[in-house]
């Protein structure tokens, strides 16, 4: 049984394939981990080969009890929020050593494929027959390790549901392919990618002469604004240095929300930018933010708004 087996990991697309040989799964945003089971040992392998067995104690103790001697399940150690949706930065809380209100006992681990079984190295099997041989170990289970469903549907569809749902995305892989490590074309990732606008309240200069580092957003929330975060990708150099004479020729007294930002250089809420973004923070800010495009805010309803709690409010646009 090899002591490690690098990931097969899956390439980013644009839009799902199609065909009946494709199977999609949920994409869960966590950790990538092997689960080894072996006589008398358990051990949790990251994604980049790193021992992290005393981290998902709740997993490892699960595994001993799944009645095979020796087993490489391949998967995703995730949490999940209140809707049932993995989230990873109450993972990240969960395995660290700050204060949270999550600990390792929620951690859950997704299984999607099984590498090897009681002596056998089934990775020149085909996904459908290693999928056969994996679920009657992990399917049905409500613990810390389940099983991760394949969905039966047209991949067009399943990913505008999944996006809908505030998911991360969808995989799809190829039932009829061998596991391969690396970056494969057979697995494939498509990403939810929601778009929408915010209102600019300032920026912090970046270290290029006449540039900017950060454009500074905001939302509606009642009849004010609220700070969701800085978004520093998407523009040219050309680009970055109109838009800081843009926000330079309309200086705020004050700044339009409430923000402690050393260095930051504030302007009127007069400007709404299109952004596209993966998804929001647990303390309500956007993930992965990339500026797409800049105008004039026509009236205060053009502009996002938050309700009660960001990441479930609906955005306007998924792509």
């Amino acid at each position: 049984m090899p002591r490690r087996v690098e990931p097969c990991v899956p390439t980013l697309v644009d839009k799902p394939p199609t065909g009946p040989e494709w199977a999609f799964e949920v994409k869960w945003d966590g950790y990538r981990l092997a689960v080894h089971v072996e006589p008398g040992e358990v051990r949790a392998v990251t994604r980049g080969g790193y021992d992290w067995t005393k981290k998902f104690g709740s997993i490892v103790a699960e595994a001993h009890e799944l009645g095979h001697t020796s087993m490489i399940i391949d998967g995703e150690a995730v949490v999940l929020d209140d809707e049932g949706r993995s989230d990873f930065g109450l993972l990240q809380r969960a395995v660290g050593k700050r204060p949270s209100s999550h600990d390792a006992s929620e951690i859950v681990f997704f299984a999607f494929d099984l590498l090897y079984l009681d002596g056998r190295d089934l990775r020149k099997l085909p996904l459908s027959e290693r999928r056969r041989l994996l679920e009657p170990i992990v399917a049905g289970r409500a613990g810390a390790i389940r099983f991760s469903e394949e969905v039966s549907a047209d991949g067009a569809e399943f990913l505008c549901v999944a996006c809908e749902m505030g998911l991360e995305g969808i995989v799809a892989k190829r039932r009829d392919r061998p596991y391969r490590s690396g970056r494969q074309p057979e697995w494939q990732k498509i990403k939810c990618a929601r778009r929408d606008t915010f209102v600019i309240v300032g920026y912090e200069p970046s270290t290029m002469p006449g540039a900017i580092g950060r454009l500074l957003l905001a939302a509606r929330k009642g009849d004010g604004l609220v700070y969701v975060g800085g978004c520093g990708t998407g523009w040219s150099n050309k680009e970055s240095t109109a838009l800081r004479e843009l926000l330079n020729a309309i200086p705020a007294e004050r700044p339009a929300v409430t923000l402690r930002r050393k260095g930051a250089v504030f302007a009127r809420p007069l400007l709404v930018a299109d952004v596209e973004y993966r998804a929001w923070t647990q303390d309500g800010k956007l993930r992965h933010p990339s500026f797409k495009g800049v105008r004039e805010m026509e009236g205060p309803t053009e502009a996002y708004e938050i309700a009660d709690e960001p990441k479930l409010a609906k955005s306007n646009e998924f792509k």
